[in-house]
């Protein structure tokens, strides 16, 4: 006779509540959270309900072995027993059961407690998912927790349950008769038979994880992921939780110092999980990671306790540096260097979790200086986001990947290989006949319509017709009732529609999409572009048209051409600019190289004040009172302090708001060189002298007079400009300078440095 490792066990649901509550059966680690929708606890008790059966229950019987560890518990609410009985299947059953019956909140994925509410209609005998039309109508009992509560009483319920259906309707005789039934039958779930499979104490906490997850191989899928993280609450609980408790504080901003809450993503614990196995094993395939991590000898298939042990000591590893807070924020900065802002431009997490394990790669054991990394992160990010290089068997491709890199021993190997494979994808075919194909499409969340909207934010690209530029009004932490930025249909649809073209894989192709600030794209509605174009035109110098037409990638005279043709031409254009910015992303810097060409004064006044350039009419000089005023040296000073915070600027002192010029002589110095002296004095004074190295300062002609221009580049620690014995932290939003409060700025800080 075969010798089994478990037996047979009968219960009632009212003896398992009661078992559960004293806390004798209790949820072991190797489960997940509770993921069943709402609308499969409503079909699991109509199953009961209508007397069917819901499948058997496996428990795992602890023994003594169980005693000195921690396990997690049905429901959100702790227990004081250690547990006899542990579910091994039948969780999600049981604790959706469980909440209902006693009212209990579970935990769901977002690790947020919730409270399930099912409603019973007893005339039509018929379960639903409460929601507020639920609750509105009377024919139902809209929360069926109420009949099994610790003080219900079930005659009451129905009594009541009448007396609200009495008040909007008239209630026959038969119908109470058929609502005490049904009630009654209800409450008799309590009775509801249960059989279940006890494994025995004498199995180990290996065997038993064997057991789940050879059982969740089949029927309800599990992925690798779930089978890894299966065996790290085996033998090493602590790095699961960790890993679940950095996923949750990753939710929702912290009010009590650092978190991993980011602009970018939410990361669910196999996702990081990923991470520590391409980062300590250099591999992707979680299968063959699972192995490893049981001490499979992968030759001879045979296990071994000191190498899973040995197995685990690298995945430890790989963690304390997977959850390294400084590592994750500093990685996000990469993003940012690729022109992504936030997670609305990120179509595939995968590219952004690949990305991650590059970065701790080269930080944590190639040595790679903190700049060059987030350049070559950020190139390889844009690279992989741009071609959606995981995308399709994304485990394969990143297995591929992460081979290239198991032998390297340098940083210079390591720096190569990105950028070789970067060159090896993005080659001038791509440029040119695959990336305009890609771009010939109306998905929403397509690939390259984000990388051109990160190559706008590279190139510093302003809003088509604005003064703003593309950065500022996608900037995650500037956000109104509205959308500070919209898509906008460059030929409306309505326009399109009287020329016969009405389908939507046409009328919303990206290249018919720009960004506009969201009062102009109502304002232009559903003009025809020969109509609005001229107005907005109209606006700006000829210049300024020029360049923003190349950021728009919108060809000359485009609100005229034919629009397949103008279709056609702009996805090329598009292409082009997307190049370009990738081209100066992947631009090696040279310690000690020249600085990029001076932009002329007259340039920087034909295209008008914006974030990155400002006109004073004098540095020191109140022109309305004829007197010196230092409120004019500190109007100069809190624009350097915003231009160093954010991405730089140019400060042109001479020049009044409207580009008429005024001069450095209304100031009142002998010479230029006390004027550049005393600038320099105010500097060190008031923002510091370790900021000088940011900041530019030359004189120049401009329209028969001499200003002052002050370039500065964007600083790599916080500038605060003081006032006495006060600090003031500032940056710019669009074309003004913002002081930011405390909490503004400590969120600020740890986004941007």
């Amino acid at each position: 006779m075969t010798t089994t490792n478990f037996m047979k066990a009968d219960y009632s649901l009212s003896g398992l509540i009661e078992q559960i509550d004293m806390g004798s059966i209790g949820l072991p680690d190797i489960q997940r959270p509770f993921v069943w929708k709402n609308t499969k606890v409503r079909n699991l008790f109509d199953s009961m309900y209508r007397g069917f059966p819901i499948g058997y229950l496996l428990f795992w019987e602890t023994g003594g072995a169980m005693q000195n560890r921690s396990q997690k518990q049905i429901g959100a609410e702790d227990k004081q027993l250690i547990p006899d009985l542990l579910i091994v299947d039948g969780q999600q059953r049981l604790t959706a059961i469980y909440a209902v019956v006693t009212g209990t909140p579970v935990y769901r994925n977002n690790y947020d407690a919730e409270q399930i509410e099912i409603a019973f209609n007893p005339l039509q005998e018929r379960f639903e998912v409460a929601d507020a039309a639920i609750r509105r109508d009377r024919s139902y009992i809209t929360n069926i927790s109420e009949i099994w509560g610790k003080d219900s009483d079930v005659f009451q319920v129905v009594e009541n349950y009448l007396a609200s259906l009495g008040e909007a309707r008239e209630v026959g005789i038969e119908e109470k008769k058929q609502v005490q039934n049904a009630v009654s039958r209800l409450s008799n779930l309590l009775y509801y038979p249960f059989t279940a499979l006890q494994l025995s104490a004498n199995l180990d906490e290996e065997e038993v994880s064997e057991v789940f997850v050879r059982i969740n191989s089949e029927g309800k899928k599990l992925n690798q992921a779930d089978f890894i993280l299966t065996l790290m609450s085996v033998f090493w609980d602590e790095g699961r939780k960790e890993l679940e408790q950095f996923c949750k504080d990753a939710r929702s901003p912290s009010t009590k110092g650092a978190s991993p809450y980011n602009q970018f993503i939410a990361p669910d614990p196999d996702q990081l999980l990923r991470v520590n196995i391409g980062l300590g094993f250099r591999r992707a395939r979680l299968k063959t990671v699972y192995s490893i991590l049981r001490g499979k000898d992968l030759q001879s298939e045979s296990f071994d306790e000191a190498r899973r042990q040995e197995q685990f000591e690298v995945l430890q590893n790989a963690q304390s540096r997977t959850l390294n807070l400084t590592y994750w924020h500093d990685f996000h900065k990469a993003l940012i260097r690729a022109g992504y802002r936030s997670n609305k431009m990120i179509s595939s997490q995968n590219s952004l979790i690949f990305a991650y394990i590059l970065y701790l790669l080269g930080r944590t054991e190639f040595g790679v200086d903190d700049q060059t990394l987030r350049q070559v992160t950020a190139q390889w990010f844009f690279m992989a986001s741009l071609t959606g290089r995981y995308t399709s068997s994304p485990e394969s491709a990143m297995e591929f990947d992460l081979r290239r890199f198991r032998h390297l021993e340098t940083a210079e190997d390591f720096i190569a290989t990105l950028r070789q494979v970067c060159n090896d994808t993005l080659t001038s075919d791509y440029w040119t006949i695959t990336l305009p194909n890609e771009l010939a499409t109306s998905a929403a969340r397509s690939p390259s319509m984000f990388a051109y909207y990160a190559a706008l934010n590279l190139l510093g690209a302003k809003v088509l017709y604005s003064k703003h530029t593309v950065a500022e009004l996608m900037d995650p932490l500037v956000q109104g009732t509205k959308s500070s930025m919209e898509r906008h249909h460059l030929f409306p649809k309505a326009y399109l529609s009287r020329l016969g073209v009405t389908e939507n894989r046409m009328t919303n192709q990206i290249a018919n999409f720009t960004v506009l600030e969201w009062g102009d794209n109502t304002a232009i509605s559903d003009r025809d572009p020969e109509e609005y174009v001229p107005e907005y035109e109209a606006q700006f110098f000829s210049k300024e048209l020029e360049r923003m037409y190349y950021w728009h990638a919108l060809p000359e005279g485009w609100y005229a051409m034919d629009y397949e043709t103008f279709l056609r031409r702009r996805r090329e254009l598009m292409a082009q600019v997307i190049k370009d910015a990738y081209a100066e992303l992947a631009a090696e810097s040279t310690p000690g190289q020249a600085p990029e060409r001076e932009v002329p004064v007259e340039t920087l006044v034909a295209e008008g004040e914006s974030a990155g350039t400002e006109f004073k009419s004098t540095l020191r000089m109140n022109l309305h009172t004829g007197e010196k005023d230092s409120r004019m040296e500190q109007a100069v000073l809190k624009t350097i302090a915003a231009f160093l915070n954010m991405a730089g600027g140019k400060l042109v002192v001479g020049v009044a708001d409207d580009g008429n010029p005024v001069g450095i002589e209304a100031d009142g110095f002998a010479s230029e060189d006390k004027y550049n002296l005393h600038f320099v004095n105010l500097v060190k004074e008031r923002l510091g002298p370790q900021h000088m190295m940011y900041i530019h300062p030359r004189f120049e002609d401009y329209d028969g007079t001499r200003v002052f221009v002050v370039e500065c580049q964007k600083a790599r620690q916080p500038v605060y400009l003081k006032d006495g014995n006060t600090e003031h932290f500032f940056i710019r939003s669009g074309a003004a300078t913002t002081e930011l409060t405390a909490s503004q700025m400590n969120e600020f800080i740890k986004q941007r440095f």
